[in-house]
């Protein structure tokens, strides 16, 4: 009987999740739409509450932040085309330009303009901390983390900085932003701890536009959660660019923050990791404990 029992509980466990995931790609596909919580729970079959714990549990963020994050997606595809930046901000759904300019800091990390440009020469601040994976190196410009990264000495993050942004300025984090990488250390550490399912600091991402739909998609995919390189080629909707999928992979500026971690090989290998397999087999571990454990 108790057999049974676990086995029923899992099985309603994995219909749940994958009903989850179906409402990401719902509210994905309407996200330049108003999608009230009553509605979206209504298309879920669920009552309002209900919907709310059971998607928050399984994507790690409310339905309205999985919106956001799907909305500021389109504005930033739409931006690397020709459109205007009044072009781009009417084809996600915002109404004007303040409402994109409250989301803009925490998921750009840059101005639009800045974004088209590339963000050269720019002035990054940097320091490092220890953490329970090792010696860590943030570095930042004024709009977000622009790299995590972990190595196991000071010298060669800051040489790996460099060679990330040859164009760029670099100085140690100034006094005035020591509190602000304190609380981002100790958030690094709360989620390497088990103690927080999600690590949710402003980015401010560089890459070329094909990177960053990679990076984009992986930061969607669910904490705890897996996907081979082809799936990730698949979700992207460019199936024939599995090897480009994995050099976007392998050219990962921020750790943890753009988990690509959780891409792994059609086989269930691990593959490469930038930051050493032992890392990767870590987080991989840690996230599927925190995932049980809530």
């Amino acid at each position: 009987m108790k057999k049974s029992l676990v086995g029923d509980e899992s099985m309603m466990q994995s219909l749940t999740q994958n009903l989850m995931h179906e409402m990401c790609r719902y509210i994905a596909c309407h996200c330049d739409q108003v999608l009230p919580l009553k509605s979206l729970a209504r298309q879920a079959g669920m009552s309002t509450s209900h919907f709310q714990r059971r998607f928050k549990a399984v994507i790690g963020i409310s339905p309205k932040k999985y919106q956001d994050a799907c909305r500021i997606r389109l504005f930033k595809d739409t931006l690397k085309t020709d459109d205007t930046i009044t072009d781009a901000m009417h084809s996600a759904g915002y109404e004007s330009s303040s409402r994109l300019y409250e989301k803009i800091d925490t998921h750009i990390g840059m101005t639009p303009s800045s974004y088209r440009q590339g963000g050269a020469n720019e002035l990054i601040s940097y320091a490092s901390a220890e953490t329970s994976l090792g010696r860590v190196m943030i570095a930042a410009t004024d709009r977000g983390i622009c790299f995590l990264q972990f190595d196991d000495a000071d010298d060669k993050l800051l040489a790996q900085l460099e060679l990330e942004y040859p164009k760029a300025r670099f100085q140690p984090m100034p006094f005035a932003a020591e509190s602000l990488f304190d609380q981002w250390i100790a958030q690094l550490n709360e989620f390497l701890q088990g103690r927080a399912r999600l690590l949710n600091l402003p980015m401010d991402i560089r890459g070329t536009a094909f990177q960053c739909m990679v990076w984009d998609y992986l930061v969607r995919i669910p904490s705890g959660t897996l996907q081979s390189y082809t799936e990730v080629a698949n979700g992207i909707g460019k199936p024939k660019a599995v090897r480009a999928v994995a050099s976007a992979c392998a050219n990962n500026k921020i750790a943890i923050m753009i988990p690509c971690h959780r891409v792994i090989r059609g086989d269930g290998s691990l593959a490469g990791y930038k930051w050493g397999l032992a890392r990767k087999r870590s987080l991989i571990d840690l996230e599927r404990r925190t995932l049980v454990d809530n």
